[in-house]
Order: C-alpha cells, then sequence, then structure tokens
C-alpha cells in the first residue's frame, strides 16, 4: 500500500525524509548568538521498497547538525547539513540547506510572533529524487498563560528533478503545548503534505504525521525535543523517533568576559 502511494504521488516524497522534524517558534535567535542543534529521527516503521533510485526510510537513522546565527534583533540565518544511517549503506552524507529568516521586531507591538523563513538546498538523488528544493515557511505563534499555538503553513517548490512541473505544494504544521511546570512542557505536533496547491492529494494519499512531544526548558541556554510520531496515512512512514539537543552560545558575552 505504501509502495502504491508513493509510486502515484512522488511529490510528496519530500516529507518523508523527515531529517528536520520542528514546528518553528517565531522567534529569532538574538544577534552575537550561535544556536547549535542535534535533530536525531529513527524511522522504526516506514517504507521498505527502493523507489526510483531512492533508499527505503525503515530503519534509517538521521543526523541533522543545525546552525543558527543571529544578525540583528529581527533576523538570523541557519544551515543544516543532514545525514543518515542505515544497514547496508553505511553513515552518508544527504545534503545540506541554507536557511535566513526576518521576523516581526517587538517594537512593533504585534499581538502574536510573525517570522518568515526561506530555505534552499541539495538532497543526494539516494535520498530524494527532487535534488534541490526551495520552501517559503511562515510562522505564527502565540503564549496564552501555560498554553503555547504555533502554525507553519509552508509552501515548498522543487527546483531540480521530477517534481519541478509540479508548482508549489502546501505542507502545514502545527503545535500546541502546554506548560506543566517551569521545567516540563508536553504537547501534539502535526506534521502534513497535501501535494501541489493546484492539485491537492485525495485524502488516503496525503502525508499526516501526529507527535506526542515533551519539552524540557532545564536552562535559557539549552533546547531539549523529545518526541514519538505516527502516520495516520498509507502515504506517510508509520512510527519515528525524535529528539532535538540544542545550545546557545553568546559570543557577545564571552568576549565581554574577556
Amino acid at each position: 500500500m505504501v509502495l502504491l502511494a508513493l509510486l502515484c504521488l512522488p511529490y510528496l516524497a519530500r516529507a518523508q525524509a523527515n531529517y528536520e522534524i520542528q514546528v518553528y517558534g517565531a522567534e529569532t535567535v538574538p544577534p552575537q548568538t550561535l544556536m547549535v542543534e542535534l535533530h536525531s529521527n529513527f524511522t522504526a516503521q516506514g517504507q521498505q521498497a527502493t523507489i526510483d533510485g531512492v533508499y527505503p526510510t525503515y530503519h534509517q537513522e538521521h543526523e541533522t547538525v543545525e546552525l543558527t546565527e543571529g544578525l540583528n534583533d529581527w533576523s538570523e540565518v541557519g544551515f543544516y547539513i543532514f545525514t543518515s544511517e542505515q544497514d547496508g549503506h553505511g553513515a552518508q552524507w544527504v545534503g545540506d540547506h541554507i536557511r535566513p529568516r526576518v521576523r516581526v521586531p517587538d517594537s512593533w507591538g504585534w499581538p502574536v510572533g510573525v517570522s518568515l523563513s526561506t530555505e534552499i538546498g541539495y538532497q543526494r538523488s539516494e535520498y530524494s529524487t527532487d535534488t534541490w528544493t526551495w520552501e517559503i515557511r511562515p510562522i505564527i505563534d502565540k503564549s496564552i498563560g501555560r498554553w503555547y499555538f504555533a502554525v507553519n503553513p509552508a509552501l515548498e517548490r522543487t527546483l531540480h528533478g521530477p517534481d519541478v512541473n509540479q508548482g508549489l505544494g502546501f505542507a502545514p504544521s502545527a503545535k500546541i503545548g502546554y506548560d506543566f511546570t517551569r521545567v516540563v512542557s508536553a504537547g501534539i505536533e502535526w506534521y502534513a503534505d497535501y501535494g501541489a496547491i493546484g492539485n491537492i492529494a485525495p485524502a488516503r494519499n496525503q502525508q499526516q504525521q501526529y507527535f506526542i512531544v515533551t519539552d524540557l526548558n532545564v536552562s535559557p541556554l539549552w533546547e531539549i525535543n523529545i518526541g514519538v510520531g505516527v502516520g495516520a496515512s498509507s502515504a506517510t512512514d508509520h512510527l519515528i523517533i525524535k529528539a532535538i539537543l540544542g545550545r546557545r552560545f553568546d559570543w557577545g558575552r564571552h568576549s565581554a568576559v574577556d
């Protein structure tokens, strides 16, 4: 069933990659600060067939390094290094992406956080038939008491590959979280891929993933996110375990101490 869905709808394969599973908040990294993140994602139950030369996702372990530098109070730039490890293929470099982002400054007094990122990059053909892709991601979030809400209605475009003529794809994601204590927050993250905007896929062939997640706010310097996700359609990997470990390095503060 998975094979049939992927053969019929190859333009949905972008979201199968599962290298960086995250719903973005609107806040950007402060200037003179480097955020270093490691995204670890293991597909426990996924696609088991090689399709159009693309390796199966079953039992792939993805390790992604994300480096984000704050430029000023309202902008940042991020860089990704994607890798994959799998029996039979070993450890492999998959590709790199770059992601500049800007946000609405706090001084504007908007009632919600708003930012906009754009991401462009390359991935090897063994991991995606579309080797060059582009994404634009609006980001909206809001905290209300102990509750946190975020939505990322992302648009995707293939720049080189068989799906280049599909036009813009719609791949939204969202998060609802609740602070149980000052340290522990838990919630639900949702990720979807509906295919081309002008040709939305039938429900059974859309990608739908739901993650139960925990965020641990142990320190302002650290970011910790752990989750387990299930696929709700036949075109989606069925069980994924993910973790994000991030550390902030404040270069401005260090130079002041020195």
